[in-house]
């Protein structure tokens, strides 16, 4: 018999409730609340059934205190009894609480072996959008020994337990079903990255280095590096508006477009204006995406740099001492490639991009990359830019050139800036994927 002292009631239902809060398994919190509810409120039998999934009047079984061998519904739901008609059936699809003080069954009724030498029921529905889809019934041998006064606080309290019991069901779903998109997520990050450059080309007299982060597993960046006759190299870079998987497709699609371009990628602003044509016409025409781009074409014997621009931030050339370059105590000088700009690709398949100039010096460093370094964020809501970003290669180039240290400084630029935007973030994680390719000639 239960307690009828409240302060050992209460003391049973603190505990119960304990007891449910480490639950993390529906099937054991259902065993952990039933055992507990079974020291609160006795009864001679209890049995649970759904309509979910079913057509009237068939139900399910879920759960009897008289099965021998205890079925999980969520696991094992091949082997739950289906029925239709008798009692449970009208009780369920009548779908209202009830306490039946009497009642007799007959033999024939599909779910006898349930409810055999029983004769007082408590009927209590479960709710899911206003309609009684599932269903516990409390049975006694007789309604002699039945406090009625617990009967509601009993329903009230059975509806809650429900709906804690489904809101935990649907939490291991969506984590299972959030851990199979992720492995899936991992696959499309992974064939992302085999569309990279697997190593960067050796160029005498130049020194190459980049870098590649995703805000997501998948992400929407892109950078290439094209041989072209004479000696001379393509170099690419690209970003997918939107993040996440649509953009690692049209990334995907961007990819195999440049390399598809007939003939050598050469000059930049007709190499864009072919992609543009390509993405707008047979792709971005019938999605919200576009591509903004930046290519240009090396001649490592002038030291010639031949760009166009379709919408990408403007690359950064550092230089260090005066703008003729011979006086290296000067001032280093940070120039913006941003001349000739046109429309991101996959706009407006006529649009026409030309092309600029620029001649290197020994010692330039020419930094290309997407917006997610220059548009990363700080917890203030402040904005990197483009004004922080120049100061960062400036004090860079400043400190190099009292330094002797002079191996792999095309990486090194890159980690200045991955530090100087890491640093302003304040840990604040990026909204955007960061791609950098860096060029120093030597």
């Amino acid at each position: 018999m239960p307690p009828s002292d409240w302060r050992t009631q209460l003391q049973l239902v603190d505990d119960l409730m304990k007891a449910v809060s480490l639950e993390t398994d529906a099937q054991s919190l259902v065993r952990t609340y039933a055992k507990g509810v079974r020291a609160l409120f006795h009864s001679d039998n209890v049995v649970s059934i759904s309509r979910r999934d079913l057509d009237a009047p068939w139900y399910r079984i879920t759960r009897s205190r008289r099965w021998e061998h205890e079925i999980n519904p969520w696991q094992q739901r091949d082997q739950l009894p289906i029925l239709s008609g008798g009692l449970f059936g009208e009780w369920l699809y009548e779908g209202k609480a009830q306490f039946i003080e009497h009642f007799d069954v007959d033999e024939d009724d599909p779910a006898f072996f349930h409810l055999k030498d029983l004769h007082a029921a408590f009927v209590m529905p479960q709710y899911d959008l206003g309609q009684a889809v599932n269903m516990t019934v409390l049975f006694w041998k007789d309604a002699s020994g039945v406090d009625v006064n617990q009967i509601p606080n009993a329903h009230w309290q059975g509806n809650l337990f429900g709906r804690t019991t489904h809101n935990l069901v649907l939490r291991q779903q969506l984590a299972t079903a959030y851990q199979e998109l992720d492995r899936e997520l991992q696959v499309v990050g992974a064939m992302q990255r085999s569309l990279l450059p697997q190593e960067l080309p050796d160029i005498d007299g130049y020194e190459l280095a980049a870098e590649y982060r995703t805000s997501a597993r998948a992400g929407g960046d892109l950078y290439d590096l094209f041989p072209l006759p004479n000696g001379c190299w393509g170099l690419f870079i690209a970003d997918v508006s939107g993040h996440g998987v649509p953009a690692a497709v049209i990334m995907a699609i961007t990819h195999a477009l440049a390399h598809a371009h007939p003939g050598p990628p050469n000059p930049p602003g007709e190499v864009l204006a072919f992609l543009n044509r390509k993405l707008t016409i047979e792709y971005t025409s019938r999605t919200p995406s576009f591509v903004t781009a930046f290519y240009a074409v090396l001649d490592p014997k002038t030291r010639t740099l031949r760009y166009s621009s379709a919408g990408h931030p403007p690359p950064r050339l550092v230089r260090a001492g005066s703008e003729s370059n011979t006086s290296a105590s000067m001032d280093p000088i940070v120039h913006a490639l941003d001349g000739q700009r046109g429309l991101p690709l996959g706009i407006m398949a006529d649009e026409h991009y030309h092309d600029s100039t620029v001649q290197l010096h020994r010692g330039d460093h020419l930094l290309m990359y997407t917006d997610g370094l220059s548009e990363a964020f700080n917890p203030k809501n402040q904005l990197f830019g483009f004004e922080r970003l120049d100061e960062t290669l400036r004090a860079w180039s400043a400190a190099q050139a009292t330094s002797d240290h002079q191996a792999s400084m095309a990486r090194e630029v890159i980690d200045a800036v991955l530090n100087a935007v890491a640093a302003f973030a304040e840990g604040r994680p990026p909204n955007d994927d960061q791609t950098m390719l860096a060029l120093r000639v030597k």
